[in-house]
């Protein structure tokens, strides 16, 4: 609907052209926004404003012209001049009842049939697997995980890339240390079982003991080198902390497996190639024994130029140097149209120059669109960085469990007639749910404070909140004894609740688009509380089952299983599954 509006304000201002009242060069960015004041239409445009000045006519003036030159056609049902010259659009109510049925009868709600494919690199997660998973790498495993499925939704061939870390100086000192805890007939998956003990255990022998740590070192030297005996202890210790990972993910209910996982030991054999080829292009400077390159567009405070540094004095190669190679290998091998990177907004300096380079050093095509994606970090209430109970840096394997062990209590305290089964498997979602909607419902780029009390309630903007949203629909159907499929005949919108659902449902599409577009799920979020509450004003107010007009009764029984489609659809693009009942 939103699209075929802004067509039509095109061929508007097309046809203004024609008439000379507007310049041939004018060529605006058209913007509808949707009014908080329903009085206010359904969209509201300040093209107007922004073409007076050059047209010379007043706002208002211009509004009215832009008005009558709008072509023919039955999306809009009238339009308004309000104020200083804004456009306020209404639609015609018939044309969202045409999207609605069309929704109803499409498995994607709508989603994704104007879209033109393209192949989506997205790179997120991320861990360092010299230690276990812990609450900073939650907002990138999960912000990545409902961008990469609303992309699909759309329509998208997405490939997920885990750029994990898995190559570096602290490998050689858990090589180390996994050496001995071998020679002394201990087990090896035991004690790894606990990853970060074990890179406690061998951080203290590197800080404590010299002989160790000249081995650690060395020992890093024969991996990076290739030495068999090396990378046998090294891919022991990989699959473990890959398992562990894998872990996580399935409880978080994430789409990641082992085989999206495109280590930084991938690219090992291509970064002196990356250095050689930066040289060739006339991009390399020596900087004190250390092989860089200096950008123009990146200066400090003082205005001195700022290195990438490519190739350490050691000869050593740095995160730099990685991503340059895995920029490539997205374009050249898995011909991205669009590599995006969810990674700390704090990375946004380092993206800035890699993508820069990439491009000028030919390892990216002018075509392919590169997006860091930052996002803040997350705070405990006393806005520092969050940590557990003994200062220390929460795994998110026990935040998690915590999450469950708080579900399970609210929901023991809320129903008493389901199984202990069955509450088990309630609190296991609704506390991973709660989660992640908490995470996801805020802005990515903020940071925000982690509060059990507040994504663990059934009130508010929560993840409890719409699953028992979702229950209640559901609930409605199995009391009328059908299901969501079942509902036949015409939607018809007789009162102002009918009609604000059937507007809010009809919007699910742009919102889709916008989450795709920005990288930005807290719009999903922030729709899909919106559609739960028209439908609990809708529900409150209008007689569904009991109502004695049987066409009635269909239209509503239609308008309540579109809510809910459209908020398991929307919760399982979050990574969140529904509940029958809670």
């Amino acid at each position: 609907m939103k699209q075929q509006i802004e067509v039509l304000l095109h061929a508007a201002v097309d046809g203004l052209k024609e008439q000379g009242v507007l310049s041939d060069d004018a060529a605006p960015r058209i913007q509808l926004d949707r009014p908080r004041d329903k009085s206010h239409g359904d969209f509201a445009s300040n093209l107007a404003m922004m073409l007076a000045k050059p047209a010379k006519k007043s706002p208002r003036e211009l509004a009215q012209l832009i008005i009558d030159a709008i072509p023919a056609n039955d999306v809009i049902a009238g339009c308004d001049i309000a104020g200083p010259g804004f456009i306020n659009i209404r639609v015609n109510h018939q044309r969202i009842i045409d999207q609605l049925e069309q929704a109803f009868h499409d498995p994607r709600l709508g989603v994704g049939s104007s879209v033109d494919a393209q192949t989506i690199v997205i790179d997120y997660s991320s861990p360092n697997l010299a230690k276990e998973m812990h609450v900073g790498h939650l907002r990138s495993t999960i912000i990545g995980d409902a961008i990469a499925r609303t992309l699909e939704l759309q329509g998208h061939q997405v490939i997920r890339q885990n750029h994990v870390g898995d190559w570096g100086t602290q490998f050689g000192m858990l090589l180390a240390h996994m050496e001995d805890v071998q020679k002394e007939s201990a087990d090896v998956a035991l004690q790894l079982s606990d990853l970060e003990t074990f890179y406690k255990a061998a951080k203290k022998r590197f800080d404590a003991e010299p002989e160790f740590a000249d081995r650690a070192r060395a020992l890093v030297v024969k991996l990076q080198g290739g030495d068999a005996y090396c990378l046998n202890l090294w891919r022991q210790f990989i699959d473990i902390s890959l398992a562990h990972c894998q872990e996580v993910y399935d409880r978080l209910g994430v789409k990641l497996t082992r085989d999206d996982v495109m280590a930084e030991s991938a690219y090992n054999d291509e970064l002196h190639g990356i250095v050689a080829l930066l040289r060739d292009k006339g991009l390399l400077v020596e900087d004190q024994g250390a092989q860089c390159v200096f950008l123009d567009e990146f200066t400090g405070k003082e205005g001195e130029p700022l290195p990438i540094i490519v190739q350490k004095k050691d000869g050593g190669f740095l995160y730099a140097t990685t991503d340059l190679a895995a920029a490539r290998y997205r374009a050249e091998k898995l011909h991205a149209d669009r590599a995006i990177y969810v990674v700390d907004a704090r990375q946004a300096l380092h993206f800035n120059q890699i993508f820069t380079l990439a491009r000028k050093a030919g390892l990216v095509p002018a075509s392919m669109s590169m997006e860091h994606m930052g996002f803040g970090v997350v705070l405990g209430k006393d806005n520092r960085p969050f940590k557990s109970r003994d200062g220390g840096v929460t795994k998110l394997a026990d935040l998690l469990s915590e999450a469950e062990r708080r579900a399970g209590d609210l929901i023991a305290s809320k129903n008493t007639d389901l199984s202990a089964e069955e509450q088990a498997h309630i609190a296991s979602v609704v506390g991973i749910a709660a989660v992640k909607y908490a995470d996801l419902s805020k802005n990515r780029t903020s940071d925000y404070v982690f509060d059990w009390d507040t994504m663990i309630s059934f009130e508010g903007n929560t993840a409890p909140y719409l699953l028992y949203a979702y229950t209640r629909v559901n609930s409605m159907f199995q009391k009328a004894g059908l299901t969501m499929g079942d509902v036949e005949g015409a939607i018809t919108l007789s009162t102002e609740q009918d009609t604000n659902l059937a507007n809010k449902l009809a919007q699910f599409p742009e919102i889709i688009t916008s989450v795709a577009n920005k990288g930005m799920p807290h719009f999903l979020c922030g729709y899909l509380f919106e559609l739960a509450g028209a439908f609990s004003s809708f529900y409150e107010a209008c007689p569904i089952l009991n109502s004695d007009d049987e066409a009635l009764k269909a239209s509503r029984l239609k308008l309540a299983a579109l809510t809910a489609r459209t908020l398991e659809q929307g919760l399982a693009l979050l990574g969140i599954p529904v509940l029958k009942r809670m």
